[in-house]
């Protein structure tokens, strides 16, 4: 899946061979776009506004494998009866409302096993902190290594490493080709995975200023202050995609390359064709996007 600047596009194979593409147009919000333009937070309207339409993009890749519509108009019409505008809002909410749970549940646990475990014999904030990050990416790490030995989770992995084969490729200045593409490499800078690593960084120091009485208020600082480390973590990877190229700075983004390793896998050159079928149907639809906007700003201005 793809996100251009007017619309998002996912490519899946289907079971006969055939790859079909799904774009979803990005519905303009005047609220939304002030939202976005506020730091802290602009993160966190990002990430519900990633994890609602994953979750659409996700429900399309199920229903066009599994059930196998003879072509796309077929599908495209189907969707948009009220039933299933109903699910695909379902789907969004679920999709927000798992990403809320994960964060929960990965914010809360490290802050009561390391009160648990550790509070007794450690006294000092600073390194009462980093125990709960340590555990944080032990937690972390294990659940990642434990979901990549399933096919269907090595599968996504594979995919994702072929997003960013194409990502590459095409900052490269490439002509996408499978044999141009498969070249490049599967780590990249602006990666949700760096991310997810990012909040755990972020986390040890912004924790560090609040003190706790006991493990229940350690749990509810945490809740309370994670939209604050999420909005300071999406901040800090857009500066760490800035500085990349600098020479002497771009080992600020390393953490978050580092997990890609597990979050990426090689993919085969099948998988890599599905991901260029997206990233061009994509550009060709942002282009003509773009294009009508122009023109209309145009006649807006000589009107």
């Amino acid at each position: 899946m793809f996100g251009g600047r007017y619309v998002q596009v996912t490519a899946i194979r289907r079971k006969d061979g055939s790859i079909a593409t799904w774009e979803l147009v990005r519905t303009p919000s005047p609220f939304l776009s002030f939202l976005k333009k506020i730091p802290l937070i602009r993160g966190i309207v990002a990430l519900i506004e990633a994890s609602a339409s994953g979750a659409k993009h996700l429900q399309f890749a199920t229903e066009q494998y599994d059930l196998g519509y003879s072509d796309e108009e077929s599908w495209q019409e189907d969707r948009r009866s009220p039933s299933k505008l109903t699910t695909y809002i379902g789907v969004a909410a679920v999709g927000v409302l798992s990403l809320v749970i994960g964060k929960i549940l990965f914010t809360a646990l490290p802050a009561f096993l390391a009160s648990v475990l550790f509070d007794r014999y450690v006294h000092n904030l600073i390194a009462q902190n980093l125990i709960e990050g340590g555990i944080k990416t032990l937690l972390l790490l294990a659940y990642l290594i434990l979901i990549s030995q399933t096919p269907t989770i090595k599968r996504v992995f594979q995919y994702h490493g072929a997003e960013h084969k194409v990502i590459n490729a095409y900052e490269a200045g490439v002509e996408l080709t499978i044999s141009n593409v498969q070249r490049q490499s599967t780590l990249h800078f602006r990666c949700g995975s760096s991310f997810i690593i990012l909040t755990v960084l972020v986390g040890v120091i912004v924790y560090s200023f609040f003190h706790y009485d006991n493990v229940w208020d350690r749990i509810g600082i945490r809740l309370m202050l994670l939209p604050v480390v999420v909005g300071l973590s999406y901040e800090l990877l857009k500066l760490t995609n800035a500085l990349r190229d600098v020479p002497g700075l771009s080992y600020l983004g390393y953490p978050g390359l580092w997990l890609q390793k597990l979050t990426t896998r090689q993919p085969d050159d099948d998988q890599v064709e599905v991901a260029i079928a997206a990233f061009n149907k994509m550009r060709e639809l942002d282009l003509q996007a773009e294009a009508t906007v122009t023109s209309s700003s145009l006649a807006h201005s000589r009107s």
